[in-house]
């Protein structure tokens, strides 16, 4: 059987938790994760700040009534810590932000039973469809058991710029890029449209 997707925006993104949530705490209990309780709480927590973010984004590839897999993100602030966590120093122009050149993809994952089906493809292409943004960035767990999600944006071109850790007790990630098509801008500096 062949999932639907849905995207949500803002406000409805946010009314969306309750629907996800047994889908994200089936995957992130599983290894490197081997997420808790309590870790399920600070996520829940962080999502109610996080779907107020300009550009919030969120994607559920659902089978009948039963979410999947799942896939959100928003706009980067210009004021963002974002780039602060790496432990390299990039250039000022690369880590500059301005609201709208770099959108964030917090959390990307599919549930065990649906994987190496495409969901995930799909999940990363309903979330960036039609996005106003120079550059899309992700981090990616380093460990072994994070290979299929490895390989799944280096062939969606991503690269590493780094690697983040992102507060004291966070594990570390590697911070990856990609850029988007700069079509819309060529129209516009051409004057046509």
């Amino acid at each position: 059987m062949t999932p639907t997707f849905q995207r949500y925006e803002g406000q409805e993104a946010a009314q969306q938790l309750d629907a996800f949530l047994p889908a994200y705490e089936e995957v992130y209990v599983e290894p490197p994760y081997c997420e808790t309780p309590r870790d399920v709480k600070d996520f829940i927590e962080r999502y109610q700040v996080q779907t107020q973010r300009p550009g919030m984004r969120l994607v559920l590839a659902r089978n009948d009534d039963e979410v999947v897999g799942f896939a959100f993100g928003y706009l980067l602030a210009a004021d963002t810590r974002w780039w602060q966590n790496l432990q390299e120093s990039l250039p000022e122009d690369f880590t500059r932000e301005d609201g709208h050149r770099t959108y964030v993809i917090i959390e990307l994952a599919v549930r065990n039973a649906w994987r190496r089906r495409g969901i995930a493809a799909g999940l990363h292409a309903q979330l960036l469809d039609g996005l106003d943004a120079e550059r899309v960035t992700l981090t990616v767990r380093p460990e072994p058991e994070a290979a299929p999600a490895q390989a799944a944006y280096a062939a969606w071109e991503y690269r590493t710029v780094g690697v983040s850790h992102p507060w004291e007790d966070a594990p570390y990630y590697n911070a990856m890029i990609r850029e988007l098509p700069v079509a819309r801008q060529a129209v516009g500096a051409s004057g046509c449209g």
